[in-house]
């Protein structure tokens, strides 16, 4: 009898101790883990959007190139696809 009190007694401490690491661990998610997510989040979406308007503004640029000057531009396609194709063969 003595033994099952005393095993008892063993597996509600260690559920007590199971119980307080699972708190602390959802504490440190809650005020560590997930702020720094967050914010790192928020370091990616800026540099989507800063590399994603560069992108736009340069496509633009190229654009209005080709439309003051599309016979160089037909050249200069021209020669990259000559140079693409020497390069597969």
């Amino acid at each position: 009898m003595a033994y099952r009190d005393e095993a008892r007694a063993r597996m509600e401490d260690a559920n007590e101790q199971i119980a307080r690491l699972r708190e602390q661990v959802e504490s440190l998610m809650r005020d560590r883990v997930t702020p720094a997510v967050s914010e790192w989040a928020g370091r990616a979406e800026s540099a989507m959007s800063g590399a994603s308007d560069t992108v736009k503004h340069q496509a633009e640029m190229v654009s209005g190139r080709v439309r003051e000057q599309p016979l160089i531009a037909i050249l200069v396609a021209a020669a990259i696809g000559w140079a693409i194709g020497r390069v597969m063969r």
